[in-house]
């Protein structure tokens, strides 16, 4: 019975979380649909950046709140993807791809010490 109760949870959470993708998603194109329609010369530079990183960020706070497991790629995504769209307004370029890469190639290293501290 309470194999039966655990699984039925697992069941509503990947449901649950599922929904708040979709949600995500319509966020995201309702976003760039939006923005397509605004004269490029009216939208700021880096507003695209900081809405796709709103989106990812609220998406796992709305996972956080419903205690699902976050996405940590989507975190580091959309908090870098924050930072540079407020870099791009205010005037300072950062550096996407080498960031990316760096932050790829540090994972690659970490991930087998993180997995055996975990288990």
């Amino acid at each position: 019975m309470i194999e039966k109760q655990r699984q039925l949870k697992e069941e509503e959470k990947k449901a649950l979380n599922e929904r708040l993708e979709r949600i995500g998603w319509a966020f995201f194109l309702i976003m760039i649909g939006g923005l397509a329609l605004v004269p490029g010369d009216k939208v700021p530079e880096g507003t695209w950046l900081i809405g796709a990183g709103l989106i990812m960020l609220g998406l796992n706070a709305a996972r956080l709140h419903y205690n699902l497991k976050m996405s940590g790629f989507s975190l580091v995504l959309g908090a870098i993807a924050l930072a540079s769209g407020f870099g791009d307004l205010v005037g300072f370029d950062l550096p996407l791809i080498p960031i990316l890469l760096i932050i790829f190639g540090i994972s690659l290293l970490a991930r087998p010490w993180l997995e055996n501290k975990t288990e």
